[in-house]
């Protein structure tokens, strides 16, 4: 893996994990609302864990291949 193809993934990450935050926080304030729309909260929580899975299967592309 090129040093710009790590850069890039690395990029990556970040990029999904600030969206992770923010996807928290709209979900922790819809939740406090009383008149919050189930559907709507459970498709970002859907999707909150969409980006978890993501950004775990992109640190695992920077982990280096160990030889067996």
């Amino acid at each position: 893996m090129t040093t710009t193809q790590r850069e890039d993934i690395q990029r990556r990450i970040v990029e999904l994990e600030v969206e992770h935050r923010d996807l928290d926080m709209v979900i922790e304030i819809l939740t406090r609302d009383v008149n919050h729309e189930e559907l709507q909260l459970r498709r970002l929580k859907k999707r909150k864990l969409q980006l978890k899975d993501h950004i775990s299967l992109l640190k695992m592309q920077l982990i280096p291949d160990i030889p067996a």
